[in-house]
């Protein structure tokens, strides 16, 4: 790639990032969007609760969002791996996996989020087809089946709440003792939700479609679909390379603007909040391109 300085460079091209990019892109900004091609809905079958494209695959969606984006020749794309940010005087420096270099006034982390597996067998198998995170975006499809929930504690109680709407059919996995309150306790016994506090064995699957969980004492339990709400990491060290702040819960902080505490550094995305959905995503992705439009034009002007 020829030119290597960019007004914007954006990481990240799925949701957010494409529509940040498609954001500048129209209001004329030299942009790179670079992307891995590995996003972490990648083995979901079908992508839910975004109006003119429910049920379509995840894939499509992304592929059908950067054939718009491409129309755009203000928008470049780069296929790589980001492994450095840095702070410059005039703005940032990029680093790839094969040693290029980009610089940009601006920068949008649009990066996402890589979820981290529990050791357990066939979880990972099962993760984004059987195993799900989200009610908004996969409860629709399996409501009233044998259905259970992955969690302990204030999370999981109030993940129960939600699934309870979808399914009467519901048992609670903590894995372990529970660390739920005796009242919390009470209120699932009276809405007839399973506490189920055995060490899980093994996921049988088929495909990645959940059958049932094996135990550690030898007990089975017979499952149709599981949420399950696990630990996640950024895809980017961006609290060591650029200094941005995180929230309590790992999040990339950032305020009504889309804007990290770093100046020039915005963010959007899953790498910013817990609501992960395609819609949130696009969302996200056009006010931040807004946002780091304005920004430009007010330093330019």
């Amino acid at each position: 790639m020829e030119n290597k300085k960019f007004d914007v460079i954006i990481i990240g091209g799925s949701y957010s990032g494409l529509s940040a990019g498609m954001s500048l892109g129209r209001s004329l900004r030299n942009v790179l969007i670079i992307d891995n091609g590995k996003p972490c809905n990648r083995q979901t079958p079908h992508s839910h609760n975004f109006v003119t494209h429910d049920g379509k695959t995840p894939g499509e969606i992304a592929n059908l969002a950067k054939k718009d984006v491409e129309k755009y020749n203000t928008v470049r794309f780069y296929n790589g791996t980001v492994i450095k940010t840095v702070k410059i005087t005039g703005g940032f420096r990029i680093e790839t996996s094969s040693g290029e270099k980009f610089h940009a006034k601006k920068l949008i982390l649009a990066s996402g989020v890589k979820d981290v597996m529990p050791d357990i067998p066939g979880f990972a198998e099962c993760w984004g087809i059987s195993v799900i995170h989200c009610p908004y975006c996969h409860g629709y499809e399996v409501k009233n089946e044998i259905t259970g929930i992955l969690s302990n504690g204030d999370m999981a109680y109030e993940f129960s709440k939600l699934i309870f709407n979808l399914t009467k059919k519901l048992t609670l996995f903590t894995n372990g003792k529970a660390v739920l309150t005796d009242e919390q306790t009470e209120k699932l016994k009276q809405n007839k939700i399973i506490l189920n506090e055995d060490e899980i064995e093994e996921f049988k699957h088929e495909s990645g479609s959940i059958q049932k969980i094996v135990f550690k004492n030898g007990k089975e339990v017979p499952l149709q679909a599981l949420y399950a709400k696990i630990p996640f990491e950024q895809n980017l060290n961006v609290s060591a390379d650029l200094g941005c702040e995180l929230t309590e819960q790992g999040f990339i902080k950032v305020d009504m603007m889309q804007k990290t505490n770093v100046p020039g550094v915005f963010a959007c995305g899953d790498n910013v909040t817990m609501m992960r959905s395609v819609a949130n995503a696009v969302a996200q992705g056009n006010f931040a391109g807004a946002v780091v439009n304005k920004e430009i034009a007010d330093e330019e002007f």
